[in-house]
């Protein structure tokens, strides 16, 4: 990365119907930043407390922008805001952040890192932009500038510190697997959880055990703890969990969501059956079956119940698959992402504009 002392900011949000997966992966990269001594900023228009807390028990520094996320009065209070801490980089995160935010950064003399999952900006000015999904293809960013370079695909998928620890982690496979991770990402809307939950409850598999893992601000809370109290299988109900990678290892299986929980899944080589609850998770799902990952369900929208159980049933069951998956989740996600995007910063600037890591 920089050299020390170097001060990043990083402008994200995160909501009950966005979800949290944009400020959890910018949270990511600005623990990597701070590996390295350097320091990190985070800028915020939505208040959510608990985030909030997590955000300053890592170290970092938060500001709330009492803003429309994404509009011109965000992009003027969000380079005012850089240019007073002394940050030369600023990261953006987000579907709210248009060409036109983008530009206005570059205007305000800023270097910019704007993280994309699908071409969605019409015109790209960022310097760096990175896509770290399975689909992420050159074609979505013909409309950029000259200076902009490319960070694509999964050699730079971010995990938070937690995971750390767990790099070269082996994990043990069952022959039969009996306990279950769920988890639907940080929003769940329309309540997905619980029909995960009625799934397992009709699964035929003896001694199966389940934690279900919930957001913070999960609108269904106490419908879902009602369904745990009086579910016939074992099933702890979790609430805005820390302690992820641990859960991860605990697991023998889990059934995901397309987010960006699937690489941290991957990570941690547990075999998973992935559904969609949001256009962006689409390509995500198709392209960890496409490299045997995962098992995708398709949109959750369009399946039953029954489905989901028939699906799990075959998963635990089935122990040279879950060998299989597991070894090709490590392979594809080696949790060193943050290093090589901080090395990409690094080299940027060092090249006046070009990157060896870049496209």
């Amino acid at each position: 990365m920089q050299s020390k002392g170097h001060t990043l900011l990083l402008r994200a949000d995160a909501n009950t119907q966005m979800g949290t997966g944009h400020l959890m992966r910018c949270l990511a990269l600005g623990q990597a930043w701070q590996e390295q001594g350097n320091v990190a900023h985070f800028a915020l228009a939505t208040e959510i407390p608990t985030l909030e807390t997590r955000l300053t028990s890592e170290g970092i520094i938060t500001h709330c922008l009492a803003v429309k996320a994404g509009s011109d009065a965000d992009a003027i209070q969000t380079t005012k805001l850089a240019h007073h801490i002394g940050a030369r980089w600023v990261v953006v995160d987000g579907y709210q952040f248009n060409a036109g935010y983008q530009q206005a950064i570059k205007q305000a003399q800023l270097r910019l890192l704007f993280l994309d999952d699908y071409g969605h900006a019409d015109h790209y000015y960022a310097d760096l932009v990175l896509n770290q999904n399975i689909s992420a293809d050159k074609a979505f960013y013909h409309n950029r500038e000259p200076y902009t370079r490319l960070l694509l695909g999964r050699r730079y998928t971010l995990l938070r510190r937690e995971f750390w620890a767990y790099r070269g982690w082996q994990r043990t496979i069952p022959v039969v697997a009996r306990r279950v991770l769920v988890t639907m990402g940080g929003s769940d809307p329309n309540n997905v959880t619980l029909r995960i939950i009625r799934a397992l409850e009709q699964a035929t598999v003896k001694r199966l055990e389940a934690i279900v893992v919930v957001g913070a601000h999960n609108p269904h809370i106490e419908t879902l703890r009602t369904a745990v109290q009086f579910s016939r299988i074992r099933i702890q109900l979790q609430q805005n969990s820390t302690h992820m990678p641990e859960l991860m290892a605990w697991a023998d299986v889990a059934i995901s969501a397309g987010g960006s929980t699937c690489w941290e899944l991957a990570f941690m080589g547990l075999p998973s059956l992935v559904g969609v609850i949001a256009d962006n998770q689409l390509g995500i799902a198709l392209g960890l079956a496409r490299q045997n990952v995962a098992q995708n369900l398709g949109w959750f929208e369009a399946i039953n119940e029954d489905y989901i159980s028939e699906a799990l049933i075959s998963l635990v069951n089935d122990y040279a698959r879950r060998v299989r998956t597991s070894e090709a989740g490590h392979r594809l996600v080696d949790g060193k992402g943050g290093q090589r995007i901080g090395a990409a910063i690094q080299d940027y600037d060092r090249t006046n504009n070009s990157c060896e890591f870049c496209y």
